[in-house]
């Protein structure tokens, strides 16, 4: 295969059986039982009054728009915003600058508590998605269909109505309600991202970009960090025929749409806490020896990092351009690891927590945002409907809530070994052909073996063509981390999926053109 042939990708045919024997390996689920599958299909078919009673209100009249991947089905959420004028800004609760309604798809709508519908979601917790498709949380005539906030049809929403003053802080006056909405475009990441870029962007997508960056502030404000890691991908062709491993940087457009749902999930969070009941997303504080050995990372690579500046401030003047930004981003990945979720107002955990719940938001923090693709989600809003509505959060919700973090679990482990799986696989289909072959690479994590001789050291090494994420074992003073770095592909097994690639020294290694 030459190196063209690299570039477009490995066939989408070869891959194919590699995938689905991947999938048996992990018991990812595949097919519906009947019985959930008739449940899904008889509650697309309901109908559903535009507003019924006091139950649901009818905001088809505001512009909801939907903000996701290119050609994504499965959407969680849609949003309207506007600036809050001077006159509506008072009041008890502080002055509002900023007005946001997030539109949540209503799951709870769809799904029978208890039914079997709901007992296979237990089962999946998560929708895990891979290069060949997505294998849903719930079956795709609910998740593409009559749940999906699609574009000019009428969907039953959660809505969530927040205030912000002039710096983005989150007001009090929080406000959950079911409602009947109307999304009047669905909007993708990389057209929205032009339009900020080349200034035609309207009032919406600007008002995105302003309140996405007051929140992104905010959360350096309070301690929290975000740092952006080049994403590791697998591409489809458009005409479905080819996969290849891609490094994609964030887009600021992203950024700026997480952050409404980030803001959502903080808003749940205080409504848990004043309903004396919820489920949390938790991260804890990472361990002062960490962040020392991430900062003696740093200075080894060549930024300056005082020891008077925290992490999340140093992060902040970091130029992602600089070659030595993916080794000290893979590294500080490991600062903020061990996710989690914390049920409480429980039989088994009655205790309110105090404190922020996750470290890197540096904020009480629960998922309320993606139901469709997260069991969990769909339980925390319940809890925040029910606390709006001055009720009792429903039994089937509590009874559940000391499971969940449980049941999360196991799906994460499942769908993160799925995704590392097919990530291994198409590496090892790609540099098949091109064993013996010599690459060029940077270190992004380097340590010693631990065996007798200190002169070796096993490391990561990032390919940049293709876009390969690969360990290494060698002599310590050739991988030092953010060095570059020219490795031999010595084997590739697609049925293991593994890689075994050898130093080469860069002064005497050709490099490809």
């Amino acid at each position: 295969m030459s190196k063209r042939a690299v570039q477009a990708g490995a066939a989408a045919d070869v891959l194919a059986p590699y995938l689905e024997q991947l999938r048996a390996e992990l018991e990812i689920p595949v097919d519906y039982p009947a019985d959930a599958l008739a449940e899904a299909e008889a509650a697309a078919a309901q109908t559903f009054d535009v507003a019924q009673g006091d139950a649901r209100q009818d905001l088809r009249d505001l512009p909801f728009v939907t903000l996701d991947p290119v050609g994504s089905r499965d959407l969680d959420q849609a949003f309207f915003l506007r600036r809050v004028e001077a006159a509506e800004g008072g009041g008890a609760h502080g002055a509002a600058a900023y007005e946001v309604l997030y539109a949540i798809a209503d799951v709870a709508a769809f799904v029978e508590p208890g039914g079997a519908l709901d007992a296979e979601t237990h089962r999946r917790a998560l929708t895990v998605y891979g290069p060949d498709g997505r294998f849903g949380l719930h079956p795709a005539v609910l998740s593409e269909g009559a749940a999906s906030l699609l574009p000019d049809v009428d969907r039953p929403a959660v809505v969530w109505r927040m205030r912000l003053d002039a710096s983005g802080e989150l007001l009090d006056d929080i406000d959950v309600r079911r409602s009947t909405v109307r999304s009047r475009a669905q909007l993708d990441y990389w057209s929205v991202q032009r339009q900020l870029d080349d200034g035609s962007a309207g009032e919406p997508l600007l008002l995105l970009a302003e309140i996405g960056q007051l929140r992104i502030d905010a959360q350096f404000d309070r301690g929290g960090a975000t740092l952006e890691v080049p994403d590791q991908e697998i591409e489809r062709s458009e005409d479905g025929s080819r996969y290849r491993l891609v490094l994609r940087e964030p887009l600021a457009s992203e950024e700026f749409n997480a952050q409404l749902s980030l803001l959502t999930g903080i808003a749940a969070a205080r409504l848990h806490r004043r309903a004396g009941v919820g489920i949390w997303r938790t991260l804890d504080e990472a361990r002062v020896e960490d962040v020392e050995r991430l900062r003696r990372v740093a200075t080894a690579l060549g930024f300056d990092w005082s020891p008077s500046t925290s992490y999340a401030e140093f992060v902040r003047t970091i130029d992602p351009s600089r070659p030595e930004y993916a080794a000290f981003a893979t590294e500080a990945t490991r600062l903020f690891r061990g996710a989690g979720y914390a049920a409480f107002g429980t039989p088994e955990n009655p205790d309110v927590p105090s404190g922020a719940s996750h470290s890197a938001i540096a904020a009480e923090y629960a998922h309320v945002t993606a139901p469709l693709r997260r069991l969990v989600d769909r339980y925390g809003t319940e809890i925040a409907l029910a606390y709006c509505a001055g009720r009792d959060v429903p039994s089937w919700v509590v009874d559940a809530l000391d499971a969940l973090p449980g049941e999360m679990a196991d799906g994460s482990q499942r769908a993160n070994a799925y995704e590392r799986g097919t990530v291994d696989l198409l590496e090892a289909v790609l540099l098949g052909p091109l064993v013996g072959e010599e690459l060029d690479g940077i270190v992004v994590e380097s340590s010693p073996t631990g065996g007798a001789d200190e002169r070796r050291a096993k490391a990561t090494v990032l390919l940049r063509d293709p876009a390969v994420r690969a360990r290494v074992v060698g002599d310590a003073s050739a991988l030092e981390l953010g060095a570059p770095v020219v490795v031999r592909v010595e084997s590739a097994d697609p049925d293991k999926r593994t890689v075994t690639l050898s130093v080469v020294s860069p002064s005497q290694a050709p490099r490809r053109g």
